[in-house]
């Protein structure tokens, strides 16, 4: 089990807290649990429910989604960075499937809690759903990138087709 001097370390490194008051980062830390994925371990699958909020601390996982019956990778993610924005949603479904690469580890907040903490101290909440705007914009233009990659056609296939 990670102290609790260990949890707020972590917390404060990451940019997930840059925004965030002492107090904040506090009342993360208070919530966080500490989780471990084994290599290829799908940690959810795409349209799952939302319970759960992770900020990666170690290893890595990638993000897919399921298109034409292939899987496509997205974005690999590292330490630092969030996964399962969705579940700040509350009544969403995840929008990607995520697999451990590599045997990895994060911090868990169970979405209700979270969300709870967000109504109750807006600028807590504030704080923390402005950033994970960011990070679901980032998340939008990833996808749009890897599916242009994958499905837009070469520039010899454009010119055959003018």
């Amino acid at each position: 089990m990670t102290s609790v001097e260990t949890l707020m370390a972590i917390l404060s490194r990451y940019p997930f807290a840059e925004e965030l008051r002492p107090s904040d980062i506090e009342k993360l830390r208070s919530m966080a649990y500490e989780v471990p994925f084994s290599k290829n371990e799908i940690i959810f699958h795409e349209g799952d429910e939302c319970r759960v909020f992770y900020l990666l601390t170690s290893g890595k996982v990638i993000l897919e989604i399921v298109v034409g019956g292939c899987t496509l990778g997205i974005e690999t993610l590292g330490a630092g960075d969030e996964l399962g924005w969705s579940s700040m949603l509350e009544s969403d479904r995840r929008y990607f499937q995520a697999r451990a690469v590599e045997r990895s580890y994060a911090l868990a907040f169970e979405a209700a809690e979270l969300n709870r903490a967000c109504k109750a101290d807006t600028a807590f909440g504030y704080g923390l759903l402005h950033h994970l705007l960011g990070v679901v914009a980032r998340r939008l233009q990833a996808t749009q990138m890897r599916l242009v990659d994958a499905y837009a056609p070469t520039a010899e296939q454009a010119q055959l087709a003018l």
